[in-house]
């Protein structure tokens, strides 16, 4: 491994199965990461320790990722924080997302090439 520490990144989704795969996918590229499963604890894990990048499920129950982002831009500690939607909602345009400070979409299911590259454009 080239760099050992090259960033850490927080997953954010509900479905367990997904949190793993992103989790083990980019840990095998070197990244640290940490997971939430909803957008509270999410919340409450940026708080406590900003990720240099969040992916963020677009889709969840009671708060998503939009609501997400929204909070996060009304922070100005953590409004810079750079995160990237990751959603199978073929309906969602990309420039509501960048209107709210969103700085890109990944549509799943996840190509994992246009992943990395995404991820290594910000960590």
């Amino acid at each position: 491994m080239e760099n050992p520490h090259i960033g850490y990144i927080l997953v954010v989704d509900d479905l367990a199965d997904n949190l793993v795969l992103m989790k083990t996918v980019l840990e095998a590229k070197g990244y640290l990461v940490d997971v939430a499963d909803s957008g509270t604890l999410a919340l409450a894990k940026i708080e406590a320790f900003p990720p240099a990048l969040i992916l963020l499920d677009l889709m969840m129950p009671n708060m998503d990722g939009f609501e997400v982002t929204r909070r996060l831009q009304q922070n100005e500690q953590l409004s810079s924080v750079p995160i990237l939607i990751v959603t199978a909602n073929r309906d969602v345009k990309e420039d509501q997302g960048l209107a709210i400070g969103v700085n890109g979409f990944i549509r799943k299911p996840v190509d994992f090439d246009e992943l990395l590259e995404k991820v290594e454009a910000f960590c």
